[in-house]
């Protein structure tokens, strides 16, 4: 009969713990100045700036903003874990650790506005191509 118990009480303890585990929610904030760059994280467009998304990963991500009246930016930006992500921290974060975790982040980008080339400038650059082949 003490054996039931133990059993039950192991069984009702995964159960405990698989409805009461933790939880990692990842986001990230994109803003852009002047506001509403249309804005592309690994070549998948995800909306307008300031965009929120949640993400699985960290590591190197690839950014394009695009906004009429700016130069495009395309960049690369190093999305770091927190130390709570790494082996052997991370069970006990996303499975055992009781409360939510929220990890945010927040990058922001200046955009800079398109230079109107002249009649001119255009020829003055075209003819210094020219010189140097």
């Amino acid at each position: 009969m003490k054996k039931y118990y133990v059993l039950l009480l192991g069984i009702s303890g995964i159960i405990f713990s698989a409805i009461f585990s933790g939880c990692v929610e990842r986001e990230l904030t994109i803003n852009t100045s002047p506001q509403g760059a249309m804005v592309a994280l690994n070549d998948e467009q995800i909306g307008q700036s300031p965009v929120t998304v949640s993400f699985n990963w960290y590591g190197d991500y690839y950014v394009r903003l695009n906004k009429d009246g700016y130069e495009t930016l395309n960049t690369h930006q190093m999305l770091k874990g927190p130390w709570y992500d790494h082996f052997p921290f991370d069970f006990f974060a996303e499975v055992l650790w009781p409360a939510r975790i929220v990890d945010s982040y927040e990058w922001t980008f200046e955009l800079t506005e398109k230079k109107e080339l002249n009649r001119e400038d255009l020829i003055q650059k075209a003819e210094e191509l020219k010189k140097e082949l």
